[in-house]
């Protein structure tokens, strides 16, 4: 079972070397984090974007541009696409988030064309983010804090599979999940409560496979002991969570703002739902949470 995001680093390597190919990758963060990625023996990296630019950021960097593979496409839009080709041309695994915004990132992947999605009828992305903070005694691994603005419940039945199948890559043999509300009381009038009981009465029932889920669950009772036994509260999640499902997207986003700001948490994130994982982290993120992010994907490469 991984506990600390360092250990992703060793798991991998277990896997075998994937191939990751970075989209419009004139950025020393996004340079820096695939040369470390590749120098801890986790992938081999391609790096899409303007090679004179690339090869610059390397040299200030002190990077040898020799360990990538160079494709040059200097407009953003391009890059994204020209990255997204060549893994459907099977000359990558996973994908990664260069300099380009994240709209035109997820515009890449979403093409109906030339994109990454399935193209099942119920296709959905999702954001997952891999915690941890210091104060807790394991990792968490929470959804969605930059994707889906307000879930619905089928949506939220995905990303729960979403999480518990991540959970599971980090070697987590049951997780445990709670469905986070404003309250672990069932009031009917708020959605997030109501939901959050459904999800933990379909997990009791089996119709959820291979976690164990409850919900509705407050912040305080999924993660800390004191306050789940202050409320007299039974429950084999409470105090004890492997995940978290957030009720909207400014609960996660918040969540992850705190977590990153306030209380010097570390985190590996990935979209999850497209042909492969897409590594998509914040500008603000750490070189560090920008290699545990690679190396989760990798990890979550079929």
């Amino acid at each position: 079972m991984v506990t600390k995001l360092e250990q992703l680093l060793d798991l991998v390597k277990t896997k075998g070397k994937k191939r990751l190919v970075a989209a419009y990758a004139n950025d020393s963060h996004t340079i820096g984090a695939v040369s470390l990625a590749i120098d801890k023996g986790i992938v081999d990296g391609t790096l899409v974007g303007d090679i004179e630019t690339i090869k610059k950021v390397c040299a200030e960097e002190g990077i040898n541009p020799d360990k990538f593979k160079l494709v040059q496409e200097a407009d953003d839009n391009k890059a994204g696409a020209k990255a997204v080709e060549l893994i459907n041309a099977g000359e990558a695994d996973f994908l990664m988030k260069g300099l380009l915004s994240t709209d035109k990132y997820m515009r890449a992947i979403l093409n109906k064309e030339k994109g990454l999605m399935p193209g099942k009828k119920n296709d959905m992305l999702t954001h997952i983010a891999v915690f941890q903070v210091p104060a807790y005694h394991k990792l968490l691994v929470c959804s969605d804090v930059a994707i889906i603005p307000e879930p619905d419940f089928k949506q939220k039945q995905a990303m729960l599979n979403y999480i518990i199948s991540t959970a599971k890559s980090l070697e987590i043999a049951k997780p445990k999940i709670a469905v986070i509300a404003a309250t672990e009381q069932v009031s009917v009038g708020m959605r997030a409560c109501a939901e959050g009981a459904w999800l933990g009465m379909m997990s009791q029932r089996g119709m959820i496979k291979g976690a164990i889920v409850d919900g509705p669950l407050s912040l305080d009772c999924a993660v800390d002991k004191e306050s789940a036994q202050t409320k007299k509260l039974t429950s084999e999640v409470a105090a004890d969570a492997d995940g978290l499902l957030f009720p909207n997207i400014e609960t996660g986003n918040v969540f992850y703002k705190a977590c990153t700001k306030f209380a010097g948490a570390e985190l590996a994130c990935m979209v999850v739902g497209a042909k492969v994982p897409c590594v998509l982290t914040s500008r603000g993120d750490s070189v560090n949470s920008k290699l545990y992010s690679i190396a989760l994907a990798a990890l979550n490469t079929k």
